[in-house]
């Protein structure tokens, strides 16, 4: 899941001259957004970056508009909410924007994420598995995958049980349809939150932990069925097999 994680910039060192930007901000009551380029800074006081060529370099900004300025960095998409400083037009366009005090970071999916709508089981890593015993239904609780990628996916319950929450474990059981039923997978929840009336979990996968797959003529590892299925969807095709 992608997490937003504020922070204080310790220094300049996350800037760099010629850092591609954009800047967000309302003009005329229409909100709209640049791309502009960073020339320098002064620590803790502005930021100095090219006019965006889109505004012209007739156009009117006050000083003290709001704006919001973003960019990527290592990964992570960085952005903090600031205001212009100054402009000039003369010998260059120039527009100043004051220097972060904090910043938000948010890192950015490492896998493609698409919809899903699978009833999924899970259940707590402290039960012994594919026993003749009946687990206790406080061992285990049903959901419904709604996205899923080759990463992880989020599952939406409508009661959480207290062993579900940031940091525990789960195996899990869902249906990749039309290529087969995934048993065992172990995963990580990341994080937890209401949406919509119903509590959703955002579950990290963690493969090569005694998950498979009930093959329906389709050959593979679950972490292979999975990313087929993704891929399939992307494709509007669904999970299908080729």
């Amino acid at each position: 899941m992608n997490e937003v994680i504020a922070s204080t910039p310790p220094s300049s060192s996350f800037l760099t001259v010629g850092l591609a930007l954009k800047l967000s901000l309302t003009l005329n009551q229409q909100k709209a957004m640049y791309g502009t380029a960073l020339l320098g800074w002064k620590e803790h006081a502005w930021l100095v970056c090219e006019w965006p060529l889109q505004l012209g370099h007739a156009t009117e900004i006050s000083k003290g508009t709001p704006c919001t300025v973003s960019y990527l960095h290592d990964g992570k998409l960085v952005g903090y909410r600031t205001e212009i400083r100054d402009m000039v037009t003369s010998p260059v366009p120039l527009l100043f924007i004051a220097f972060p005090q904090t910043v938000e970071e948010m890192h950015l999916r490492k896998h493609a994420r698409v919809s899903s709508s699978e009833p999924a089981l899970l259940m707590r890593t402290d039960t012994t598995p594919n026993t003749t015993s009946p687990i206790p239904s406080s061992d285990y609780a049903g959901g419904l995958v709604k996205d899923l990628s080759l990463g992880g996916c989020s599952i939406a319950l409508t009661r959480t049980p207290s062993w579900i929450r940031p940091g525990s474990t789960v195996r899990m059981e869902f249906e990749l349809p039309g290529l087969g039923h995934i048993t065992n997978l172990v995963g990580v929840v990341k994080s937890t939150e209401v949406r919509q009336g119903l509590d959703m979990i955002g579950v990290e996968f963690r493969f090569n932990q005694m998950e498979y797959i009930e093959y329906r003529g389709w050959g593979g590892t679950v972490q292979n069925a999975i990313e087929q299925c993704v891929q399939q969807k992307k494709l509007g095709l669904g999970c299908l097999t080729e």
